[in-house]
């Protein structure tokens, strides 16, 4: 598919993980980015990684055609390549990256947070703000206590990548980390990265 100029009139569709909608419609506003068209489908896809795939396809059978131009912004998200592979048939393009914590940390810094400890569980604004929903009750902890330690046994540490320099956010986060019984830390990746690799991919 031709890549086209963020500054053109050519209507431009960005299928999104709902985990990141927040951050790219404030990008949306703040850029004037008025061609640009954001639908989100349901964050509860990273409990279920291999359904992304099709539901991306879904949405792209359904309305892809109405825009001149697709981006995806998902990473692979734990598809293990299936959505790269259904991206292919389409020639459409989606964020770098195995995780979106990469598009929001940077590649090369992520990898170096990873070096650094390998057993750690990561958390964004929005997998803190909605921690209840997706880890407790969505990985069936709140049925089943027991499973939290077999989920987190391998884990040693809780790194809070915050997109927000919010003090209440922060204190969720350090909670968060205690319910889990994991070391704390907190590294601010602001927007800067995510913005930088939407606009490569549509441009």
């Amino acid at each position: 598919m031709k890549r086209l100029n963020q500054s053109s009139n050519h209507t431009v569709l960005v299928i999104a993980c709902g985990a990141i909608s927040h951050e790219l419609n404030y990008l949306k506003t703040i850029n004037s980015w008025d061609h640009i068209t954001i639908q989100c489908l349901n964050a509860d896809l990273h409990n279920t990684p291999k359904k992304i795939p099709n539901k991306i396809k879904e949405k792209l059978d359904l309305v892809g055609g109405n825009f001149d131009q697709v981006f995806i912004a998902y990473a692979d998200c734990g598809t293990g390549g299936l959505l790269d592979s259904m991206l292919n048939e389409y020639n459409i393009e989606r964020l770098p990256g195995a995780h979106c914590y990469e598009f929001f940390t940077g590649l090369k810094e992520f990898k170096s947070l990873m070096d650094n400890e390998i057993g750690t569980f990561y958390l964004t604004d929005f997998l803190v703000k909605h921690f209840n929903r997706l880890i407790i009750k969505g990985l069936g902890i709140d049925k089943h206590p027991q499973l939290k330690d077999e989920y987190f046994r391998n884990y040693k540490k809780l790194t809070y990548l915050a997109q927000s320099k919010s003090e209440k956010l922060a204190n969720q986060a350090k909670y968060h980390a205690d319910y889990l019984n994991l070391e704390f830390a907190m590294h601010y990746t602001g927007l800067d990265n995510l913005k930088k690799n939407t606009l490569e991919g549509i441009q």
